[in-house]
């Protein structure tokens, strides 16, 4: 089983263009979708999507349009009531894969709330194989609210390996606390951010910052260090090594949940008991894939063809280290 935490989902509408944004003007879409979602959800919806056991924890009232949506999507999911409406963000695609996001910041949620999320989260990971901790926290909440819940998951007895995708001062806030995770997965963009090595323009351009940047944060307890990005694919970087993988060039359709797909796929080929550098393959082919699709929608495994990535061994700072792709 893997749990996902989403501390502020969003039930998101896509609107696809037929044509560039034209700011002041009036247009009529291509086409549309509304799909319930934040990082953590649509993590679950794509494992979910490939027969993998899955439950999505979120704040939101049995009767929330957020929580409609998920049943209606067979989404095995777990809400907190709350006093607030989970919010609605609104993605705008162009032709060229260009994609606009407006977001809500999402509703205030009590201290009471947030200690009875974290109690919610404690009851399905004690037999959980990953938990999940995704996306912005919303207003209401400490910056050091996912610290608090893997320490509370770890002292009730629970021993589920532990992924964190985020991004601010909540991933800040969990990587200088010393709790250790098992999985990190920026993108350049937040890579820099956590790490200062670099600007993101840099950070993307040069797969040796990636890697000196990732083995910082592998030495602040960080286990492994999933970097995506974008169409240059993604390097993982671990104690055991570095690789780098790309896709096949695509038909670029829509970034959303590109960077979710990714972990899905990572996750997924870890259950399965593949190799660092097969986890990657499949990570990257799910974004691509992801990408490939319209929307907010996301892949299966069936779409996402993991034979198709180029993987290649990158320096480390013990070079030797990268030459077993067998090696943790």
């Amino acid at each position: 089983m893997i749990v996902t935490l989403t501390a502020n989902p969003s039930l998101d509408r896509t609107v696809e263009l037929d044509g560039p944004l034209r700011r002041g003007d009036v247009q009529r879409t291509a086409g549309g979708h509304q799909h319930p979602g934040g990082k953590g959800v649509n993590v679950s919806r794509a494992l979910l999507l490939s027969g993998a056991p899955t439950i999505a924890v979120l704040p939101g009232a049995e009767g929330d349009p957020m929580l409609l949506a998920l049943r209606a999507e067979r989404l095995p999911a777990d809400g907190l009531p709350i006093a607030g409406v989970v919010r609605s963000n609104l993605t705008i695609t162009e032709p060229d894969g260009t994609t606009t996001k407006i977001n809500d910041p999402g509703p205030t949620l009590s201290e009471a709330e947030g200690e009875s999320l974290i109690e919610l989260v404690v009851t399905h990971a004690r037999d959980a194989a990953w938990l999940v901790l995704a996306g912005s926290l919303p207003p209401g909440l400490p910056t050091d609210f996912y610290v608090r819940v893997v320490r509370a998951v770890r002292a009730s007895g629970g021993s589920p390996r532990v992924a964190v995708d985020s991004s601010g001062e909540a991933m800040l806030a969990l990587i200088e606390s010393g709790v250790g995770v098992d999985l990190v997965k920026p993108n350049g963009e937040e890579l820099a951010e956590l790490t200062g090595h670099a600007d993101a323009a840099a950070l993307e351009a040069d797969d040796a910052l990636v890697v000196a940047a990732s083995e910082r944060l592998v030495g602040a307890g960080c286990h492994a260090v999933l970097a995506t990005l974008g169409g240059r694919g993604a390097v993982l970087v671990t104690a055991g090594g570095a690789w780098k993988a790309t896709m096949p060039p695509i038909v670029l359709r829509s970034t959303v949940g590109a960077g979710d797909s990714s972990l899905a796929g990572y996750l997924l080929a870890e259950q399965s008991g593949a190799t660092p550098p097969q986890r990657l393959a499949q990570a990257v082919a799910h974004g691509a894939a992801a990408a490939s699709l319209p929307g907010s929608e996301l892949p299966s495994l069936e779409q996402a063809d993991a034979a198709a990535a180029d993987i290649t061994p990158l320096p480390t700072s013990s070079p030797s280290k990268s030459e077993s792709p067998n090696q943790e």
